[in-house]
């Protein structure tokens, strides 16, 4: 056991990339919820966006194109969570469970002949001056756009969410639908768009997973992220810079559980590997105990027949 080869400095640039993926679904899964519908299907829409994104970066050479297509195909499946949920009605337990299937199997089907391919890299940000500067460099400035872009999303959220007309719409359609439509908010629509949203974003962190951060296609290689994802939203409290944090703590005990593997510590890998879930569960059932924040009109279906 060699713990003097883990790099302090490398592990807190890496916890950002590791937190990159579970932020981008977990942020659109919180408009989702703010608008008052539950998808349970983001980790299949994750695993679709990351063979989407690994298929068209494979086949155009451009990682950009790449995440334009998973953010798509994530939107896409997401659309079949609105022809269940808005249009027929469904519950939307049961079509989020139905969607994650679906995602699941058609990815396993879509990346057959993507097993084994490496997709080309996509290139980091050089700041200048910044990305030179000791300790602060490395971990803040030496980064892909994801990553920033990551950041970026939640700050607006946030913006948009507490500032905007837009937002206060939302939160409204959120809290009681039945009282928005009667102002005269269209609140399926407004859902649609919300649902999109988080496909999109769930897409994002599917492609960043299969071109970042594990550069290579694998069946089922979402890992459960996208469940960690639905956690985290319940843990931020509905709250954007919470959700952030809470992205920051699993990615931050998925890269320790991975260096103390390097180093040799002397436990069995199947506990190392289970402990960033193990532990990001134990944290948000400590820090879930209010769910006062939650919408009220979360997980109800809308008729506009009422």
């Amino acid at each position: 056991m060699d713990l003097s080869a883990i790099n302090p400095v490398q592990l807190i640039a890496f916890l950002m990339v590791a937190a990159t993926p579970v932020l981008l679904a977990a942020i659109g899964e919180l408009v989702v919820e703010k608008s008052g519908v539950l998808n349970l299907g983001v980790e299949g829409m994750m695993i679709t966006g990351a063979i989407a994104g690994f298929a068209a970066t494979v086949e155009t050479g451009s990682p950009t194109i790449g995440f334009i297509a998973a953010a798509v195909a994530g939107a896409l499946l997401s659309c079949l969570f609105v022809v269940l949920t808005q249009f027929a009605l469904a519950n939307q337990v049961a079509s989020g469970l139905a969607l994650t299937l679906f995602g699941l199997g058609l990815s396993a089907l879509l990346g057959q002949s993507y097993v084994g391919v490496k997709p080309p890299a996509t290139a980091k940000i050089d700041i200048p001056v910044l990305t030179d500067l000791p300790v602060i460099g490395p971990i803040l400035f030496n980064h892909d756009l994801m990553v920033y872009f990551g950041i970026a999303l939640v700050a607006a959220t946030w913006a948009v969410l507490k500032y905007s007309r837009a937002g206060l719409v939302l939160r409204a359609v959120g809290e009681s639908h039945d009282a928005a439509h009667a102002l005269g908010y269209k609140v399926v629509r407004i859902r649609i768009l919300a649902i999109l949203f988080g496909g999109a974003c769930a897409g994002l962190g599917g492609a960043y997973i299969s071109l970042i951060r594990v550069p290579q296609w694998t069946e089922g290689m979402t890992a459960g992220i996208g469940w960690i994802a639905l956690a985290l939203v319940v843990f931020a409290s509905w709250k954007p810079w919470r959700a952030l944090l809470g992205a920051y703590l699993f990615g931050g005990v998925t890269v320790v559980q991975l260096n103390l593997q390097a180093a040799g510590v002397a436990i069995p890998v199947e506990y190392l590997a289970m402990s960033p879930y193990l532990i990001t569960i134990v944290v948000l059932v400590i820090l879930s105990a209010d769910k006062s924040s939650a919408p009220a009109a979360l997980g109800r279906a809308f008729h506009a027949s009422r």
